[in-house]
């Protein structure tokens, strides 16, 4: 039950990294920059976080076994 939860967290935070990502595209290729919209780095910048995140995450739940890992090939 725990592994699904963690596993649907993580399928979620990446396509809100996906989104984020889209949301920097479409900022970048608007040819006004008003005030009042967030600029383009705001995107990337909650993505790049979002992305250690994830990675910070995977290696936690991997060290302490919550995720089981493929063993060695050999």
């Amino acid at each position: 039950m725990i592994i699904t939860l963690f596993k649907s967290a993580i399928v979620l935070l990446l396509l809100y990294i996906l989104f984020n990502l889209g949301r920097a595209g479409v900022a970048m290729l608007r040819a006004d920059q008003k005030a009042d919209r967030p600029p383009m780095t705001r995107y990337l910048g909650r993505r790049v976080g979002l992305s250690a995140l994830v990675l910070v995450l995977l290696i936690l739940a991997i060290a302490s076994g919550l995720v089981p890992v493929n063993p060695r090939p050999y």
